[in-house]
């Protein structure tokens, strides 16, 4: 059975990330995005360095440098300049819907590479959760129709999908804030010469968005990831997806202590999301 301060982690996590979708939306109007994701994870290496330095965590082992690279390619750089530039092409909201597909990638991914076998719980959830997530989405009236910002939604879907997967498969062992540090360091480097390669110009933006940025970094990454990847490694890949349907239930809930309240319709979905959260948490009686 899941602990519940698993359970709790995954919430603060997902909440982070339902926050980020306002949010980033708000710093590409400001900021190019790839400047943006830079920024986003140079901010956070830093912060993670300093906690294994802190901490006195060991550093990672050469060995496991190149699985890490690897996690930050698929989950950091590839999904995230995905993300950043479909937020300047799309609305948070269209996103948000495009991600509720995500716990479904997963358990399909998930049963091909991992193995993992959903059970019926999971299963039976899956359909109502995205009928709750679509709801949310759908319940603020915006327009639909498709853009290549929903496209490059996809792609950063996918590459989300296959994260969770590959976190489960080949995380190394050692201090999870040495892991993720690493994986930051690569992130930044990576989207760092993406700017370059872009001819984008990295400067400090104006304090508004620059606090933003921070808050994206420090919530909706280093805080994040780190809970996130534990629920990967105590629930699995296809049962931690599952939590991802929240995400656009907590963008709404933001949205509504920003001053947009969400519609009876987006409240029906969300009730819909967490009842099909809680109902795939609880665990399968045995035969008796």
């Amino acid at each position: 059975m899941s602990s519940l301060s698993t359970l709790v982690m995954m919430g603060v996590a997902t909440f982070f990330w339902g926050f980020n979708f306002p949010l980033v939306h708000a710093v590409v109007a400001l900021v190019p995005p790839m400047e943006a994701a830079f920024l986003r994870f140079a901010l956070s290496a830093l912060v993670l360095i300093g906690a294994v330095v802190v901490l006195g965590h060991s550093p990672v082992r050469l060995r496991n440098a190149g699985i890490l690279a690897a996690l930050a390619f698929v989950g950091v750089i590839g999904f995230n300049l995905l993300f950043f530039i479909a937020m300047q092409k799309t609305s948070a909201v269209n996103g948000a819907l495009v991600m509720g597909t995500n716990p479904l990638l997963t358990a399909l991914l998930a049963a091909v590479v991992l193995g993992e076998r959903p059970n019926i719980r999971h299963v039976i959830a899956l359909p109502f959760a995205f009928f709750g997530v679509a709801l949310v989405v759908l319940g603020n009236g915006a327009s639909l129709s498709p853009s290549a910002g929903d496209a490059l939604m996809i792609g950063a879907d996918l590459a989300w999908a296959a994260y969770n997967v590959m976190v489960r498969r080949w995380m190394p062992a050692g201090s999870p804030v040495a892991n993720l540090a690493a994986i930051m360091v690569f992130s930044a480097l990576g989207l760092g010469g993406a700017a370059v390669a872009a001819d984008t110009a990295i400067v400090v933006p104006d304090l508004v968005p620059s606090l933003e940025i921070a808050v994206v970094a420090m919530g909706g990454t280093v805080l994040a990831y780190l809970l996130y990847n534990h629920g990967i490694a105590k629930l699995g890949a296809g049962k931690a997806a599952l939590f991802m349907n929240m995400v656009p239930v907590w963008a709404m809930a933001t949205s509504a202590l920003m001053g947009v309240p969400p519609s009876a319709i987006q409240l029906g979905g969300g009730a819909v999301v967490i009842a099909s959260v809680v109902y795939a948490m609880r665990p399968v009686p045995l035969p008796s």
